[in-house]
């Protein structure tokens, strides 16, 4: 689920917060670390969670709307349950794998929270998406994942009062959003008839390394802080410390860390994460400065035999 361009934003994230809060306990960020890691898979979860009560709340009105005396406009539909048949959401709907991770997850925002439900589903059925979709007579997995995927980018995803929320139930969660929304709208484009429960539960990280690449990476990274500013400082000869944006020193830091720590990661693959990082992250010249350091480092690095990479690393 998460790449190690993630991994490597999340480091930058607690190396951040320790800045601002001037806590330099080393345990306490390795905690935060993991503990920011597994709260993406958290917002994962009820965020599929959410479209099962968004399932549940059109149940309960076309199971009212039988009962009615009074024709709505709804039903003028061909096929009133059309939605709440949607073969997708019904994989998602009767996943006894997630309702079990939920409960052992102990995660009921949405019953303690109906409020947002009510607005999800008030703008699905209110959108043009779906008044064409009940209308059309077409039925079939593709047509009804095509639908679905519509429905949550379009809907969900952007939806402000969700990311409102989102943001309340916990501050990392503002950039976890996209990069989750993300992962969930691919997850559900490479959605088949016959998957399993398991599916719509992939791993976190990919395997066990990753979450050793995070905590090293972080570690090694505040315990040769001056090394590295020391670093930074013999090639930005023009600059004082305090005209480098602070997210900017973070990721030069990281970088040169990986650069020397990390034998099997090629450098073009550290040098292009952190630039890309910088892109989202900092300052809009930021990547341009931090390349021309990293260019210099480098060239040193080999130079003097100081850049030394194996297997991958020399890719």
């Amino acid at each position: 689920m998460l790449t190690r361009r993630h991994i490597r934003v999340k480091v930058m994230q607690c190396i951040y917060a320790l800045i601002q809060s001037q806590d330099e306990s080393l345990d306490k960020q390795k905690k935060f670390l993991k503990y920011s890691i597994d709260s993406m898979y958290v917002l994962y979860l009820l965020l599929l969670d959410l479209m099962s009560e968004v399932h549940k709340m059109a149940e309960k009105h076309v199971q009212h709307a039988s009962k009615k005396y009074l024709a709505t406009e709804e039903d003028n539909y061909p096929n009133k349950e059309k939605f709440i048949n949607n073969h997708l959401l019904r994989q998602i709907v009767d996943n006894q794998a997630l309702r079990q991770e939920l409960s052992k997850r102990k995660l009921k925002a949405w019953d303690l929270n109906d409020e947002y439900v009510k607005i999800i589903y008030k703008e699905v059925v209110g959108s043009q998406l779906y008044i064409d979709y009940m209308n059309d007579e077409g039925d079939g997995y593709e047509k009804d994942k095509e639908f679905l995927i519509s429905l949550y980018k379009t809907i969900i995803a952007p939806n402000e009062k969700i990311y409102e929320f989102f943001e309340d139930y916990k501050l990392t969660w503002v950039d976890d959003f996209p990069i989750v929304n993300t992962f969930l709208v691919k997850r559900m484009g490479k959605a088949k008839p016959g998957v399993g429960d398991k599916y719509f539960l992939p791993r976190l990280l990919k395997d066990d390394d990753d979450m050793v690449f995070a905590d090293e990476l972080l570690t090694k990274t505040l315990l040769n802080d001056a090394e590295w500013e020391k670093e930074i400082e013999g090639k930005t000869p023009n600059w004082d410390n305090d005209r480098i944006a602070e997210i900017d020193s973070i990721l030069l830091k990281m970088a040169i860390c990986e650069l020397l720590n990390f034998p099997s990661i090629p450098e073009k693959v550290t040098l292009n994460e952190y630039l890309e990082i910088a892109k989202e992250y900092s300052t809009p010249k930021s990547s341009i400065f931090i390349n021309g350091v990293l260019d210099k480092l480098v060239k040193e690095y080999k130079a003097s035999g100081k850049l030394q990479k194996v297997g991958r690393g020399l890719l």
